[in-house]
């Protein structure tokens, strides 16, 4: 009896290390947090006026003319600093793949849209379309809602936990004091941080590593999407841009 008693203890040891380290990439999918921020309350401001610097032209696209099964394999991120897996186009519905759609935001040239129950983003164009992304969308995404602008952009971020979740959450506790940039990074390749006016609205869109959870509410974070997509949308939008997300 002791034999098998040992046997079922270590049997169970094993698949709960396997149920955790499964748990991992879910649980550690949250917005990038400065440790220079406060750590109260991530969105205490009320919409507000902000200042918009003038929006530059575009950047040459990422992926541009390209086929979906193009875009979005594996060889896109040839110049990358970390590799970026191709995207398993059968698990994503296609109307959260980026397209060209007629711009019904009624907002003007070179704002975002973010409508977080649609779970799409749209970049608004001046010929009357805007680029359409599929997003994911965790509770922050939509606790959150109003006018801000872009005044942070960074390339592979790192990820600083809030301290609420590293108190709360066993996962994120390794990772209390950051966690570099590189492909097992929950915010992936890309992040663009929102404020207003002099305020870290600590709202923020950035990549993912599960491509699967786009058009889908994950259980934290703020506004991801897919790295190839976050990536063209970086690529296009400078300082400044406006972003509007809806109620």
């Amino acid at each position: 009896m002791s034999s098998v008693s040992n046997a079922f203890a270590a049997s169970v040891a094993l698949w709960s290390r396997r149920l955790i380290l499964a748990a991992l990439p879910l649980a550690l999918a949250a917005c990038s947090q400065s440790r220079a921020l406060p750590t109260a309350n991530p969105m205490p401001y009320a919409a507000a006026p902000v200042t918009v610097t003038p929006v530059l032209p575009p950047a040459p696209s990422f992926g541009s003319g390209l086929s979906d099964d193009a875009r979005y394999g594996a060889a896109a991120g040839a110049d990358e600093p970390f590799p970026i897996k191709a995207v398993n186009l059968q698990r994503i519905d296609q109307k959260f793949l980026k397209q060209t759609v007629p711009n019904t935001t009624g907002e003007p040239a070179g704002t975002i849209v973010i409508d977080p129950h649609e779970r799409h983003l749209y970049l608004v164009q001046d010929d009357g379309t805007a680029i359409r992304y599929g997003v994911g969308v965790g509770r922050q995404g939509f606790s959150w809602n109003g006018e801000a602008y872009i005044r942070r952009k960074l390339e592979w971020p790192d990820w600083h936990p809030p301290a609420e979740m590293v108190a709360r959450d066993p996962h994120a506790r390794p990772y209390a004091n950051g966690m570099p940039g590189g492909p097992s990074n929950p915010l992936g390749a890309r992040s663009m941080a929102l404020w207003q006016g002099d305020k870290d609205t600590l709202f923020r869109i950035h990549g993912t590593i599960e491509p699967y959870s786009i058009g889908k509410a994950v259980s934290s974070g703020c506004i991801r999407m897919l790295n190839q997509d976050v990536i063209d949308l970086y690529s296009r939008v400078p300082l400044g841009t406006r972003v509007v997300v809806r109620a």
